[in-house]
């Protein structure tokens, strides 16, 4: 029989209404929280290289407008839809909140295969894609603020700063109206390697919780842990190459091409010039190739990082999967499903809503940094812009991840981190409703 797949929204509203019940905010508070404020769907035209037009879709979702700007990434991808840009943006409402950062949560994309455009035309679909957002004020440094997500960079960032600014003359914090720009367009330092530093800062403070880590029988510490990363983006490689630093084993990285699998260890540099020589991990010396990625999810290790896309985890192979622990560095990785049955095999799941809070983190300090017309470090102590940001955003992730441990402890909720990620993140945005004067 066929496998029901519910939508990734329905998950992330499922998971929300499961920590909801143990909150005690009005019900129609909590209604107003869940729900997508606003959605843009619009068609656009760009001319080709060859003269032709294509038309294209693309979205923007706002999820909340609690604070202000909202904040969210562009994914150029063919597998965007509606459903995924809001329950993306929903994340990010949630994520935002976790980590005290002062946005709404918004999302967007591009219908796309980027692979199959030339430099020249991904420049006019990000720059018409732009204009589309701005005539109907979808960007700006106060309202939303977008940042790269799969398949866009900082470059696709960089020609959304000069469209906005371009049809802002005169706007001062012009720039601040996208986050993750080049270093010359008012970048920040640090932001490039952001969400996978965050991602290990994370996972430090799981491994050193005591009480945790003897729950689930794993010592403590990052070193001499075995870990596999899928995803060899900013994300997984950043992610991987901190956790190998402060002494990890990466037994496994998965790639689209399939995985390299190396039981005494695998040098992510060696690797990294390997794929980069060659196009592929395919031949790597000193270890095995399995040609699906997704055997990779499957090797026996301590910590499993999907850091991908979502849903790479499902119900058909959360039985297979042997890692102990599971950090989420990708936005949902994991099926609301496949969660269920790997903390019921006593599983312990780092959420993405925690875990993968360190690129926003940045690029809130990217987003003062425009509004404020100064680099940081050059009015003040403490160092130069990039140990200002790297250790705003240690800081920022320790005391996150303090409180979610004090919220799974004050409702006895065990090692289930992310209904208690949701709890924390929904007492923080009620608390804004309620004493901002927002709420009737």
């Amino acid at each position: 029989m066929a496998v029901r797949h519910e939508s990734f929204l329905a998950q992330v509203e499922a998971t929300f209404d499961r920590a909801a019940a143990l909150t005690k905010h009005d019900p129609a508070l909590l209604r107003q929280i869940r729900e997508c404020n606003s959605v843009y769907h619009f068609t656009f035209p760009v001319r080709k290289d060859d003269g032709s037009l294509e038309t294209f879709h693309g979205w923007r979702a706002q999820h909340s407008q609690h604070k202000l700007p909202t904040k969210g990434g562009i994914r150029f991808a063919m597998d965007v839809t509606e459903d995924e840009v809001m329950a993306l943006a929903a994340l990010m409402t949630y994520k935002c909140a976790i980590v005290d950062v002062p946005f709404g949560g918004a999302k967007g994309g591009v219908k796309m295969d980027r692979s199959k455009y030339s430099t020249s035309e991904l420049e006019r679909i990000t720059r018409r894609y732009a204009f589309e957002l701005a005539r109907k004020n979808f960007i700006g440094p106060g309202l939303d603020v977008p940042a790269p997500d799969y398949g866009t960079t900082s470059r696709e960032m960089g020609w959304i700063a000069d469209t906005y600014g371009q049809m802002n003359p005169g706007d001062l914090n012009a720039l601040a109206c996208v986050t993750a720009k080049p270093l010359a367009l008012g970048g920040v330092r640090g932001r490039t390697e952001a969400t996978g530093l965050g991602v290990f800062f994370g996972l430090r403070e799981a491994c050193s919780d005591t009480a945790l880590m003897a729950q689930f029988k794993l010592s403590l510490g990052i070193a001499g842990k075995r870990v596999v990363v899928q995803g060899l983006g900013n994300v997984g490689f950043y992610t991987a190459k901190y956790l190998a630093e402060h002494g990890a084993i990466l037994v496994g990285l998965c790639e689209r091409e399939g995985t390299l699998h190396a039981k005494d260890g695998l040098d992510l540099h060696a690797v990294r010039a390997h794929r980069a020589a060659t196009g592929s991990m395919v031949g790597f010396p000193g270890a095995t190739f399995l040609p699906s990625p997704a055997e990779g999810l499957e090797l026996d290790c301590d910590i499993l990082v999907p850091a991908a896309l979502e849903n790479v985890i499902t119900i058909e192979n959360a039985p297979r999967i042997k890692a102990v622990m599971i950090g989420e560095a990708a936005n949902g990785p994991v099926t609301a499903a496949a969660d269920a049955m790997l903390r019921a095999r006593g599983k312990l799941m780092i959420p993405d809503l925690f875990l993968n809070s360190g690129g926003v983190t940045v690029s809130y300090f990217e987003w003062l940094k425009n509004l404020e017309h100064v680099r940081f470090g050059r009015m003040q102590a403490g160092g130069d812009e990039e140990t200002v940001v790297k250790t705003g955003l240690e800081t920022t992730m320790v005391k996150a991840y303090a409180d979610i441990a004090e919220t799974a402890q004050r409702l006895s909720l065990g090692g289930d981190l992310r209904i208690a990620a949701f709890v924390s993140s929904i007492d923080k945005i009620a608390t804004c409703y309620s004493e901002s004067g927002i709420w009737p």
